[in-house]
C-alpha cells in the first residue's frame, strides 16, 4: 500500500520559517496533483497549496499566497512546501495529499484519494 510520508514540522516563532517535505513510499501509480491541507484543532481541515504535475501549476489559499512556496518533484511523487513569515495563526497539523482532482475540486479534500498521517507545525514565541 502507498504511503505518503510527511516531514519537516516542528516549532518556530513568528516571522519564521519551515519547510515541509512529503514523498510517496513508493511508486504511487498515477497522480494528477499533489497538495498540501492544513487542520487546527477545533477547526476543519483546509486547503493551503497544490501543485498540478501536468504543467506544474500551482494554487493557494489566499491566507498563504505570498508566504508559502509548493514545488514538486514529478519523477518521486514528492512535493515541498517551504513556509516563510510564519504567524500564529498558521499554527496546525500539515497533510499531504496526492490524486487525479480536476480543476474544481484541486481545492477541496474529495479532490484526492491518498492523505499523509500529519506533521505538526507551533508558531508560538
Amino acid at each position: 500500500q502507498v504511503q505518503l510520508v510527511e516531514s519537516g514540522g516542528g516549532s518556530v516563532q513568528p516571522g519564521g520559517s519551515l519547510r515541509l517535505s512529503c514523498a510517496a513510499s513508493s511508486r504511487a501509480g498515477e497522480i494528477g496533483a499533489m497538495a498540501w491541507f492544513r487542520q487546527a484543532p477545533g477547526k476543519e481541515r483546509e486547503f493551503v497549496a497544490a501543485i498540478r504535475w501536468n504543467g506544474g501549476r500551482t494554487y493557494y489559499a489566499d491566507g498563504v499566497r505570498g508566504r508559502f512556496a509548493i514545488s514538486g518533484d514529478r519523477a518521486n511523487s514528492a512535493i515541498h512546501l517551504q513556509m516563510n513569515s510564519l504567524n500564529s495563526e498558521d499554527t496546525a497539523a500539515y497533510y499531504c495529499a496526492a490524486g487525479i482532482p480536476i480543476l474544481s475540486t484541486i481545492r477541496t479534500i474529495g479532490g484526492y484519494r491518498m492523505w499523509g498521517q500529519g506533521t505538526q507545525v507551533t508558531v508560538s514565541s
